[in-house]
């Protein structure tokens, strides 16, 4: 169900909120459910229903570190600690937190966050990770998308879902959604070669988020999975501002609540960012700029949690992958630069995990990619040539699942989506209940990948 979420622009009650942001869930459901029994508007009616849903996702593990606790975690991995130290990072804003029945509480990758994104706390980690050869692969890539001009890989994956144990309700009807690879610019032959247990439905290759969909009465410890190819290429382009056209398109320019939308915030920020500017690629490069250089990367916690992703992005200044493609997305679109969504996996031998993109398009070449997360990173680390590189281009290890953001199964999913925005990891839901991540174990594995001639 994912048209619910676009209600998120209905603002709640004001004393729901004062109880949400107190972080008693408790009372805020107490307090929903009261007035769903009295006579309001029904569009508020659904707002609160869908605050029930989210209300679920924030009390179930998005906040379970008290102070005390979340001290111990950064003693246990840090060579030292200063006393005080949480609290003035929290007071400046460093580190994700909320209050839990009017105590503080931090996220539950407040340490990642840190240790991550943070050059001065991943140097005092006990254990030191080395991620330089995940680093050269980058850089080898950007060098031979340079010298050859493309670059295609055939790919095999297999992916895989189920339910926690104390979740499990054995011979209950479940239905399950994996996301499996779709036909798009860069994608071809693709190939779904088993599915465990046999699958119900495999949705049409064109599908905006494509999934493999299992159907069945529920047995214990019961692990679906999908096993498939696909080949995958990426051409280099080098954007030349010189040679901008005027767009020739329409679509991918509008608003979509509540995450792509044009508010008064955004447009004034698009403003100050493009200024006078009327070049388009020029305005995208200012774009790609102001995203990868003020919106510090960030773990998130689930985005149903959130009103507003883009206006998040550039109101707080940090997000994930995906909040940071939604804010390139929206400020392209308030330009007039027409712009959208990819998202999937970022697969090598070294890492395989979830990841978004944004594509734009600008003539005379038409549809080309950003990815701001990586953008960001270099630029961070000083590799400015690999920078450059992700303003119009992507590397080869990807494998792209969906080209929209609150897009429908085939089926679609019955219950609450543990993401309404997007789908990388799947989705789990009994007849009555869709169960959240915190519920799920979920994997990817890269079997092999071969580059091709």
């Amino acid at each position: 169900m994912t048209e619910n979420i676009a209600k998120l622009v209905v603002p709640l009650p004001e004393d729901v909120l004062k109880l949400k942001n107190f972080g008693d869930f408790a009372g805020a459901e107490k307090l929903i459910n009261f007035k769903l029994e009295k006579d309001i508007s029904e569009i508020l009616k659904e707002r609160l229903r869908l605050e029930l849903d989210i209300l679920k996702v924030m009390k179930e593990n998005e906040y379970p570190y008290d102070l005390k606790q979340a001290v111990e975690v950064m003693k246990e991995n840090l060579t030292s600690y200063d006393n005080g130290e949480l609290e003035e990072l929290k007071d400046q804003g460093l580190v994700d937190w909320m209050y839990i029945n009017g105590d503080v509480h931090f996220q539950r990758r407040f340490f990642l966050n840190l240790s991550s994104t943070d050059p001065k706390y991943k140097a005092r980690l006990k254990q030191q990770e080395n991620n330089e050869e995940r680093q050269n692969e980058l850089n080898d890539n950007v060098r031979l998308m340079k010298e050859k001009g493309s670059r295609k890989v055939k790919i095999r994956l297999r992916s895989s879902i189920k339910v926690k144990k104390n979740h499990e309700r054995v011979g209950d009807f479940v239905r399950v959604h994996l996301p499996i690879p779709k036909d798009c610019q860069q994608v071809s032959e693709i190939k779904i070669l088993r599915t465990t247990p046999e699958a119900t439905v495999i949705a049409p290759v064109d599908s905006a988020q494509r999934t493999v969909c299992f159907e069945t009465k529920l047995e214990s410890n019961q692990e679906f999975s999908v096993e498939y190819e696909y080949v995958n290429q990426v051409n280099y382009v080098e954007l030349d501002p010189k040679k901008a056209e005027p767009v020739d398109i329409t679509s991918d320019l509008g608003e979509q609540d509540p995450h792509i939308r044009f508010t008064p915030f955004l447009k004034a920020l698009e403003k100050e960012i493009i200024g006078t500017e009327q070049n388009p690629i020029k305005q995208a490069r200012r774009i790609y700029d102001y995203v990868t250089t003020k919106v510090n990367y960030s773990y998130m916690r689930e985005y149903c949690t959130i009103d507003n992703i883009s206006e998040y992005a550039a109101v707080n200044q940090k997000g994930d992958c995906g909040v940071q493609a939604l804010l390139f997305i929206t400020l392209c679109r308030i330009a007039g630069i027409p712009s959208r969504w990819q998202s999937g996996l970022y697969v090598t031998k070294f890492y395989t995990g979830c990841h978004d993109w944004a594509q734009f398009y600008v003539a005379p070449y038409g549809w080309v990619f950003a990815d701001l997360s990586f953008g960001g990173s270099s630029y961070r680390s000083n590799n400015l040539e690999r920078w450059n590189y992700y303003f119009g281009n992507l590397d080869i290890y990807r494998m792209p699942a969906n080209s929209e953001i609150q897009a429908p199964f085939t089926p679609e999913k019955k219950q609450f989506r543990a993401d309404p925005v997007d789908n990388q990891r799947g989705e789990f839901e009994y007849v009555d209940e869709g169960m959240i991540y915190a519920n799920l174990e979920v994997a990817q594995e890269l079997i092999s990948m071969q580059e091709l001639d």
